[in-house]
């Protein structure tokens, strides 16, 4: 099979390697779709980052591996003591591994497990034609969602699990910096919570415009004075969650000063380096900042549930790519910003 091999920074090649086979309780995904993740992205820059060097704890896996944790595809091969999926199974991939015993694991919070781990980062991912997953990384997609659709859930339960920590509900007001994928995701997460008065602050025009056409409000830094505005908008009061998928200090400031009194800052960016943050704000309104990584089960499934009822759009901000061109059609193309979300087929 074919499969996007990671080497070392600025080094993935297209090889031929063979199928893997399920072993006991595991099963052989046909991948339909791999998105590639802004990790992916690092990993190919600046990296191994994530991706090991040693063996990974959990999964024995180390450099080279195949990439791609952002995937959907048919079950076609189950190992042995499967039981609950059979062969042509459509489902998407919840792909962490958990030690299962540590603090976090034992209190349900496994997306921060002290060893946490990811199909694709830290073993051969799905950035390949098969792979092969452990069944309690399985989410069945239903027929009204397309592959494409499942290769999202991933990352949009990202924004989904941070659109929940920030504790919004039905006529509650927010505000998002950054309208890349994460923040396309949290702006249709908070719509699915019953949230309509959504801005999305992004400098750069070609995003602003693809979520625009989706239904967002917008607002360009570069041109208002973002907290001048919310402050007359909403008397004073801010809003009543921010989250940030930006990553940058100026976008951080600029929340802070928008957060209403005792609500949250959610910070779902990865952050390169250290961020001088105007912690005074926080002070004088009992503000907070929430960190988010990652998902649990229940994030997927409510995604799927949105995604069923129609709740997702990809218009505009998705496309697809050959397995064969992911280097320059991919990830070149995501680094220049010529593209937004590129999802990868490897059967092409």
């Amino acid at each position: 099979m074919r499969a996007a091999i990671y080497h070392g920074p600025n080094k993935v090649a297209i090889d031929d390697v063979p199928v893997p086979d399920p072993g006991p309780g595991q099963v052989t995904i046909a991948v339909a779709y791999n998105g590639i993740c802004g990790t992916d992205l690092h990993e190919y820059y600046a990296g191994p980052i994530f991706i090991p060097t040693s063996p990974h704890p959990l999964t024995g896996a180390e450099l080279p591996l195949i990439l791609g944790h952002e995937f959907a595809g048919t079950i076609s091969a189950v190992g042995k003591g499967v039981t609950g999926y059979a062969e042509g199974d459509r489902v998407a991939i919840e792909p962490l591994y958990r030690c299962g015993h540590c603090g976090p694991c034992s209190a349900g919070t496994y997306n921060v497990c002290a060893q946490i781990g990811f199909h694709g980062l830290m073993s051969d991912g799905g950035m390949a034609e098969y792979t092969v997953v452990p069944t309690d990384m399985l989410h069945r997609l239903p027929d009204s969602v397309s592959f494409e659709l499942g290769a999202l859930v991933e990352p949009m339960a990202v924004a989904h699990h941070a659109a929940t920590l920030g504790d919004v509900g039905d006529g509650d007001t927010a505000m998002i910096y950054g309208a890349g994928p994460i923040g396309i995701g949290l702006w249709f997460a908070l719509r699915g919570k019953g949230l309509e008065d959504i801005r999305v602050v992004e400098p750069s025009a070609t995003r602003r415009a693809a979520i625009e056409a989706l239904g967002a409000t917008t607002l360009d830094p570069t041109a208002v004075d973002v907290p001048a505005l919310v402050a007359d908008a909403t008397d004073g009061r801010g809003v009543d969650a921010v989250y940030d998928a930006a990553g940058v200090a100026p976008a951080i400031e600029s929340a802070l000063a928008c957060v209403g009194a005792r609500k949250p800052m959610v910070s779902v960016a990865i952050y390169e380096k250290p961020l001088t943050t105007p912690l005074i704000d926080l002070v004088m309104k009992e503000a907070r900042i929430q960190g988010s990584l990652c998902y649990t089960g229940a994030d997927f499934e409510a995604v799927i549930a949105l995604m069923a009822s129609g709740g997702y759009d990809t218009t505009g901000w998705v496309s697809s790519i050959s397995i064969e061109d992911v280097v320059d059609q991919g990830f070149e193309a995501l680094h220049a910003g010529t593209k937004m979300k590129v999802l990868v087929d490897p059967t092409r």
